[in-house]
């Protein structure tokens, strides 16, 4: 592990991979939404919400749901237009002085802090040691530590225990759980602990329920903390049909469906990563635990560009601190798209090794 603050295009995500590319008929890779999302149930339940646009939102029943889902009291709750809100309300709202990253890890967190006025300290987690987290690699100065888990792109779940040794006196500790509904019984996850001091857990409801569009999340904090997000956040900042989003997947019955979807996910990352194992050129992040893996090979970059004119679009790893030209995440996919982005593959490193 290391720590430094080089520059990298924090502001680029897997969708312009996708929207740049213009003809709109590759096979998404790029991006970690389930695909065949949002289901038809789901769909029906926004849409009969729109009979309700006249009046102003009212997220009481979505943040009842969502405490119940978790097992909260609701003042532990709140509501926001995406996990993305949450990273600028923490970035503006709370007393913040010495903020650290933890990366490769999703980039908003930090650009939300540094358009906050934040200087940010980057913890660099290393491919050496399979990415995973030493809590004493962390500054004992460090008043805010943001981590994802499981993490995006390393796809590496840490323990609870790991995470929980990042809790100190006067430290928020942020953990960003915006794919832990993909993990099977969500195992590692704190979102439903009131123990740790400083906790604050982010949820998205983007992944699983392909609501990337609607723009829906929420914080699980204690009360003071949510009471200063709040105040932070804009009158109304969570729309009708998103509430109802939230209410929705937040029943016994979308839980059923997540649990059967991230097992199903388990099982299509397994069969990726056994064909990706067949490549020796390629070295993979082995212990995914995400709906995605992270992959290395010389020459990524070209290997991306050959993927696209066989109709697949890959995410580039150079945006994320701590990786470089020669990374790629790819997103699992069922069993009959994999085949056919293993054999792409196959011709794209066959084509950058001539």
């Amino acid at each position: 592990m290391r720590t430094h603050s080089d520059a990298h295009d924090l502001r680029h995500h897997g969708d312009s991979e996708v929207r740049d590319h213009g003809s709109g008929n590759l096979v998404d890779l790029a991006v970690n939404v389930r695909t065949g999302t949002p289901p038809d149930w789901l769909k029906a339940h926004i849409a009969d919400s729109l009979s309700s646009l006249a009046a102003y939102p009212d997220g009481r029943a979505a943040r009842a749901a969502v405490a119940a889902r978790h097992g909260l009291p609701e003042e532990r709750v709140l509501l926001t237009a995406g996990a993305a809100e949450a990273f600028v309300l923490i970035a503006r709202a709370l007393p913040v002085r010495r903020p650290v990253v933890v990366h490769p890890q999703f980039t908003e967190p930090e650009a939300a802090l540094r358009d906050a006025g934040h200087t940010v300290q980057r913890v660099v987690l290393c491919e050496e040691d399979g990415f995973r987290l030493d809590p004493a690699a962390v500054p004992d100065t460090a008043d805010l530590v943001m981590v994802g888990n499981p993490t995006n792109p390393t796809s590496i779940l840490h323990p609870t225990g790991t995470l929980q040794a990042l809790a100190a006196p006067g430290r928020t500790l942020v953990v960003d759980e915006a794919f832990m509904d993909a993990v099977p019984d969500e195992r590692e996850s704190l979102a439903d602990r009131t123990d740790i001091p400083g906790l604050i857990v982010l949820r998205s409801l983007t992944k699983t329920w392909g609501l990337a569009g609607l723009r829906i999340g929420y914080v699980l904090a204690g009360p003071e903390t949510i009471g200063l997000l709040e105040r932070a956040q804009p009158l109304w900042p969570v729309s009708t049909p998103a509430l109802a989003a939230a209410e929705a997947c937040s029943a016994a019955a979308a839980l059923t469906e997540a649990a059967r979807a991230a097992h199903r996910i388990a099982a299509d990352r397994a069969h990726l990563l056994a064909g990706l194992a067949e490549f020796d050129e390629i070295r993979v992040v082995e212990a995914a635990e995400g709906p995605f893996v992270l992959v290395r090979t010389e020459r990524a970059d070209e290997v991306r560009a050959r993927l696209r004119r066989l109709g697949f679009a890959a995410r580039r790893g150079d945006t994320f601190p701590g990786l470089g030209t020669d990374w790629l995440r790819l997103a699992v996919r069922d069993r009959a798209t994999t085949n056919r982005f293993l054999q792409a593959l196959d011709q794209a490193l066959t084509a950058v090794g001539d």
